[in-house]
Parts: C-alpha cells; structure tokens; sequence
C-alpha cells in the first residue's frame, strides 16, 4: 500500500497524464512547490491565504490567456493539422522554457509554487510579454522586487531629453533606483562634467563617486553624501531580494570597492527625500542646490531629480557655470578648470 503522504495531486484532465497521481515534490530545477493553503471543502483558511490564493489565481488566468495568445509562429513552432488549443500548448511553454511540464501545469492551476527570478524570465520571453506584462507577471508570482533591464545604454524616449533640456539652467537627470544615469541636461553636466566624459553604459552615479579621481570629484561633502545614497540603496536592495542585475551589482561594486564595501556593511537604510547638498565646479567654487526627485510614471523605478540653486550666489555661478560648459564641452571645461587651480577643493575621500 503506498502511503497518502507520498502522493498528493492527480491531473486528470491534462493530456498524456493518464490519471497518474504525481508526487508533491517533483519539481526539478524550477521552483518550490509548497502545501495548499486551502480547505477543498471550506476554502481559504485565513484572509491572508485568501489573499495569496486569490494572487494565484489570477497568475494561472493570465499566464493561460498569454499562453493562448501567443500562436505557434510567434514560439518558431510548426503549426500542424491537428491542433485545436488557441496558442500555445502548456508543454511547448513549458519546452521552450526550459521548465517540467508539470510544474508549469501547476503554475496555471493556482498551486503554491515559488518560482525563480529566472524562470519567470524564460515563461517571460517564451510568451513574449511586454515590459508592463512582464512586471505584472512578478507582483502576481510575489517576487519581491521586479528585475531591471533599464541600463544606461537604453535609449530614452526623446521628449524626456527635451524636458530636460527646457529646465535650463536647472540641472537635472533621470536615474534608476541603482543610480544609472539615462539622461540628463547640459546644466547637470556642468555640475559634473566627469561624468559626462564617461561612456553611455558606465555612468552610475555611485560608482563614479566612489571611483573618480580627485579633481574629477563634484560633491563637497563626499562622506556624508555617498553614505546616504548607499543607504538609499540598501533600502531598494531590500525590494528586491533575489534579482540578479541587483545582487550581482552589488558583489561586483563591493569585491572590487573597499571603500563601499564598508559603507554597505553597516545596513543604513534611508529613504529619498528633498536635501540640500553642494557641488565643487571646476574653478572650486561651491554651489549650493535643493536636489528634489520626481517618479517617472512611464518608466518604472527611475526619478528625475532636479537641482535648484539654494541662493542667489549659487544661482549666480551655476549660470556662468552653464554657459561656459555650453562654449567649451565637458573635457575642455575640466582641462581649463585645472589650470586655474581649483584652490577652494578639498580632498573628497
């Protein structure tokens, strides 16, 4: 006699199974499949249960209406003869998703599966969702942060350049909660004219400060400024346990950075606010600014965060500033700026 425990669920309408009762925990390489959370008599035990049964529920609908949407041609597959299922079959999603056809099965049918970051990627691909389904697809699978493809090689789209451009002479930029830079005016760039000079796909914030030469430094309070953005970060890291663009990120910038290693280890957390920091210009002048973030509302997980002169000094010198950026570029800026000494900057770190 085979023990109940052993065996506890039966696809009986699903093609090839046969009525086979298949193990509870054959799941191989994709996912983790936990107890139901649900009396079959009764229904959900709790509200919190009902509330993850219901995120189940709708996972498994719009994953099969996604599935019945995309057709063979979409997937590279042959049509055939003899198919009546619209869209895709469950195990050519499965297939070509490099998934067990009965975990798949169950991921339709609402079980409690905790599936990876990178299967959901492959289901993704597979069913050729869009950005906004896509995202969909990891709230609804609890995944707890969405992974971010946005990089600083991405182009933008080009009235979020012109925006920015009319905001002249107020710096701004648009940035990732990591902090990659995928756009910005001319007047931010004269602010930081070193990070101007480096390429589309190496701008991030962070790691320009934590890595620039001295003279190519922009804040005044360096210490200060960094720790709280490495707070910030910490504190979006936590949203998004498991994504590999963030941890790997991170390793990365921790292995090869000793300096943010030890500001990451002490597990400040801070949130993004309105605050007043000061940027060195090439001559070492100060400039004082109101930095305030705005969420981008089409492209999820990234502010645009502008910089208003906080007195009429700084104000002064951010427009001199501004147009002799315009005039000579963010390398000759950088090489006369040098010349003249710089004699207000101090050392950054």
């Amino acid at each position: 006699m085979i023990p109940a425990a052993a065996w506890g669920y039966q696809i009986s309408s699903y093609p090839g199974t046969g009525g086979i009762w298949l193990r509870r925990a054959a799941v191989p390489h994709t996912g983790v499949v936990m107890p139901d959370d649900t009396d079959p008599a009764n229904g959900p035990t709790s509200g919190s249960a009902s509330s993850e049964a219901q995120r189940r529920t709708e996972l498994g609908a719009f994953l099969r209406l996604r599935r019945e949407r995309t057709t063979p041609e979409d997937a590279g597959i042959s049509r055939g003869t003899r198919r009546r299922t619209p869209g895709l079959r469950r195990e050519e999603v499965a297939q070509l998703s490099g998934v067990g056809v009965a975990w798949y099965t169950w991921l339709e049918q609402g079980r409690r599966i905790n599936p990876s970051v990178q299967v959901l990627d492959a289901i993704a691909r597979t069913l050729r969702l869009d950005r906004t389904e896509r995202d969909h697809l990891y709230r609804l699978a609890d995944i707890p942060g969405v992974p971010l493809d946005v990089s600083a090689t991405q182009p933008q789209p080009p009235e979020h350049q012109t925006i920015l451009d009319a905001l002249i002479p107020l710096p701004a930029t648009i940035v990732t909660a990591r902090y990659d830079v995928l756009a910005f005016n001319d007047a931010y760039a004269a602010l930081d004219p070193g990070l101007a000079l480096l390429p589309a796909a190496d701008r991030n914030v962070l790691w320009h400060l934590f890595t620039a030469e001295e003279h190519l430094q922009p804040l005044v309070e360096w210490e200060r400024e960094v720790s709280f953005m490495v707070a910030q970060l910490r504190a979006e890291s936590g949203r998004r346990l498991g994504d590999p663009h963030w941890t790997g990120f991170i390793r990365q910038f921790s292995e090869t950075n000793g300096r943010f290693a030890e500001i990451w280890a002490r597990h400040e957390v801070a949130s993004s606010v309105t605050r007043r920091k000061s940027f060195w210009t090439v001559d070492g002048d100060e400039i004082s600014v109101i930095a305030t973030g705005f969420a981008m509302a089409s492209t999820p997980d990234t502010k645009m965060w502008i910089y208003t002169p906080d007195d009429a000094r700084s104000q002064r010198l951010l427009g001199l500033l501004v147009g002799r950026y315009q005039e000579l570029g963010p390398a000759e800026l950088l090489r006369r700026g040098a010349r003249t000494g710089g004699a207000g900057r101090s050392s950054a770190h």
